[in-house]
């Protein structure tokens, strides 16, 4: 959104907590789209006749169309009602559901990845933005905490349901099941969103606003978290089943613990933002390092590494909050553009911290896995505190 008088609209219009919920119902059934196959990889990849490896790939095209839709959508949308391109957005989802689970073939199911997610980015790079404009300002960390309360949500029930729905009704009715939740945000938002005129003309290339010093180091110290978090994250796994010998009935119950931990973050973070902001971005990257190291030093202990895991999956959850909520404060004339922006940042680096961490897993060992994961976090406490310094 580009003109957003949020200050203006933070004391004459209401907050609009119906759009919000609405919204966050469309990021519960976005996340569940995205990661669906992750559950459902063998039963696609038979059933289509190819690899376990090829299926995956629909994760893969799926993040890189969000890379590119968000860093073209501010520009490519022009003057186009918002509301109407949310609208749009969301029956794009619905219809990547319905091309999915009717799919004759690869290509079509890769067809059908490929447009959710151009759904992911263009939802993400907007939702700042979005939040602008529905809540006055003061509000809007708690309006994007709630989105992200979608996000853990998701992320919690989307395997097992997956896996759930894939066994009582096969893949095709699991992504099936998803389309009418799809449509139930589309309705929900048609009457719940305000009209939101986009006034101003594109200003460019996202790219511009590295420009702005402050931009350049605080998307540097968002992008060092995510790869430090991801670094580690992405191989919790491996490392609870080969290091730790974990019981699958206790892998999973720490996994679930980690995702109830992560939404329990969700609900408490806006809070802690608005009393302390910056040293908040600071201590939750600080604290997963500290976490990282304690791994390390008591990474045979299996009660100690739960209590971890759920308390490190508690910040890495909340974290995004904090980071959306910075880019509202620092460009709130330009939200959509900087989204775009943050969300290719965010996508690239979740992409290199998950495979640097998988080379290094292989030839050096978790717990050098473990220590780079560290660095990068204490990096972005660095990057953090001169972000800071502008505002200070």
């Amino acid at each position: 959104m580009s003109t957003l008088n949020h200050t203006s609209s933070a004391n004459a219009e209401p907050a609009h907590w119906g759009g919000i919920f609405a919204m966050t119902l469309c990021v519960f059934v976005l996340i569940a789209s995205e990661f669906m196959p992750v559950s459902l990889l063998t039963p696609i990849a038979r059933d289509l006749g190819v690899t376990e490896g090829v299926a995956g790939q629909g994760i893969a095209i799926s993040g890189a169309l969000a890379v590119l839709t968000s860093l073209s959508l501010s520009q490519l949308a022009g003057k186009l009602n918002r509301k109407y391109l949310l609208l749009g957005m969301t029956m794009l989802m619905a219809i990547s559901g319905i091309i999915i689970a009717f799919a004759t073939g690869y290509l079509v199911y890769m067809a059908g990845r490929a447009l959710i997610g151009i759904a992911i980015g263009g939802f993400w790079s907007m939702s700042a933005a979005t939040a602008l404009r529905l809540v006055p300002q003061h509000q809007v960390s708690r309006a994007l905490a709630i989105f992200n309360g979608g996000n853990a949500l998701a992320t919690v029930i989307a395997a097992p349901l997956g896996s759930y729905l894939g066994a009582t009704i096969g893949w095709r009715g699991a992504f099936l099941c998803l389309v009418p939740v799809a449509i139930v945000a589309v309705i929900w938002q048609c009457f719940s969103l305000p009209d939101m005129k986009s006034h101003q003309s594109p200003r460019g290339s996202v790219f511009r606003l590295f420009r702005q010093h402050v931009v350049g180091i605080g998307l540097m110290a968002c992008g060092l978290f995510f790869m430090g978090q991801f670094a580690l994250f992405t191989y919790i796994r491996p490392f609870l089943e080969n290091v730790i010998r974990i019981s699958p009935s206790g892998l999973s119950l720490i996994l679930l613990a980690i995702g109830i931990a992560g939404f329990i973050g969700t609900l408490i973070v806006a809070r802690v933002l608005n009393a302390a902001f910056y040293p908040t971005l600071m201590a939750i990257p600080l604290l997963m390092a500290a976490i990282a190291g304690a791994l390390i030093l008591a990474g045979h202990s299996v009660w100690m590494v739960a209590v971890l895991s759920a308390v490190w999956g508690m910040l890495a959850t909340a974290a995004p909050t904090g980071w959306w909520t910075w880019l509202a404060r620092t460009l709130p004339d330009d939200a959509e553009a900087g989204g775009g922006l943050m969300v290719a940042v965010i996508q690239l680096c979740i992409a290199l911290g998950s495979t640097v961490g998988g080379m290094v897993f292989d030839h050096s060992g978790w717990q050098s896995t473990f220590a780079m994961s560290a660095l990068l976090l204490l990096s972005a406490v660095v990057l953090t505190f001169f972000t800071s310094r502008p505002c200070a």
